[in-house]
């Protein structure tokens, strides 16, 4: 028996399977699913290639490893989230720093409790801000953190009537934080679960913004006063949320 068949013709060899062409982009969204779930430490190549469908080797031919393929999910989160140009540009439609600062809150709750909710995105930067990695403090916090954390600090130390290296005002850009952190923590799912009553749908966002915008500027008005004196104290609250107060 020869290699060949009847006829003559050669024995069919089934063709390679050719690359997909979005194959960087469907490897990189299942990393991010699965870093998402276990953390960079417990998740593996092998598993990750598996998942995806793709060359146990596509990984290093693309990204050069795991930790290369890491840092490019972290550069793709940073790029879905609001950039500090975005902030910029929304606070600078607003010279009234208290209006400055409910488009802030807004663009973030509007992040926070949007289709993002159920990415990968938010569980990767939760994960990081419990345990931060290297990466995570070059390419988000030093690329992207930082700078929007001093626009938030010039913010509400205009708000508040102080300079921006005052201690309080890193105390008020805590106070303003905190929900933030709080709604990311805690995720949709679970603030619904553990607050049935609370309406996360387009309306009932409107409304918490609001109110977190009004509980930012009642606390930072309340932190000033105490920096200042009673005689000198100074409302920071516009007059639509003191009357809603």
């Amino acid at each position: 028996m020869t290699s060949r068949t009847l006829g003559g013709a050669l024995p069919f060899r089934p063709r390679r399977k050719p690359a997909r062409p979005d194959t960087p982009s469907h490897l990189l969204e299942t990393a991010g699913e699965i870093f998402a779930e276990k953390g960079v430490d417990a998740a593996t190549g092998l598993e990750i290639c598996k998942r995806a469908g793709v060359n146990t080797a596509a990984i290093n031919y693309y990204f050069g490893g795991v930790e290369g393929l890491y840092e490019a999910v972290l550069i793709e989160a940073r790029g879905r989230l609001p950039s500090f140009e975005m902030l910029s540009a929304v606070a600078a439609e607003n010279v009234d720093p208290r209006a400055r600062l409910r488009a802030i809150i807004t663009l973030a709750v509007g992040v926070l409790t949007g289709p993002m909710t159920h990415s990968w995105i938010l569980r990767i930067l939760l994960r990081e801000i419990v345990s931060p990695s290297p990466a995570f403090e070059r390419l988000i916090l030093a690329a992207e953190g930082l700078p929007k954390l001093r626009l938030l600090k010039t913010m509400i130390a205009e708000i508040m009537d102080l300079p921006d290296n005052h201690p309080a005002v890193a105390q008020g850009c805590i106070c303003v934080l905190a929900p933030c952190q709080i709604i990311l923590i805690g995720k949709r799912s679970i603030l619904e679960r553990a607050y049935p009553e609370i309406d996360l749908g387009p309306s009932g966002v409107s409304m918490l913004i609001d109110r977190m915008t009004a509980f930012a500027l009642g606390g930072l008005a309340a932190i000033a006063a105490a920096e200042t004196g009673a005689g000198a104290k100074k409302s920071v609250m516009p007059a639509a949320f003191e009357a809603d107060s």
